[in-house]
């Protein structure tokens, strides 16, 4: 079974490929994804989020810079850019607090800057 660091990555590459639903067959069906604009339940509302994100960043790159495991826990402290429509870069720095079970992510909470300039 992966660990969360290797679902993470798997989760990062699909992310990063703008492939939703390679992202989405990271997480539980009942799954929980909370970032800066709120808690989204269940795979119809965090692809909803996912799909914006796309849609406003159609590129992503990302870096894991650390990670805290603890179990099915982990706290991956990531730096990233979303790279939006007319190819301006916004770095946007951050952690992700995850648990998984059964190889797939049953929450996600994600603390990160706002997206910036490069």
């Amino acid at each position: 079974m992966p660990n969360p660091r290797e679902i993470f990555e798997s989760y990062w590459a699909a992310e990063c490929r703008r492939d939703i639903d390679a992202v989405m067959a990271c997480y539980h069906p009942d799954a929980t994804y909370e970032g800066p604009d709120g808690l989204r339940r269940g795979h119809a509302e965090i692809r909803a989020a996912y799909e914006e994100s796309a849609r406003l960043y159609p590129g992503l790159e990302v870096s894991i810079v650390q990670e805290f495991p603890r179990g099915d826990w982990s706290a991956i402290e990531f730096d990233a850019y979303l790279i939006d429509n007319d190819g301006r870069r916004h770095r946007v720095r951050g952690v992700n607090v995850v648990h998984v079970r059964d190889g797939r992510f049953v929450s996600v909470r994600s603390y990160e800057d706002a997206p910036g300039g490069e």
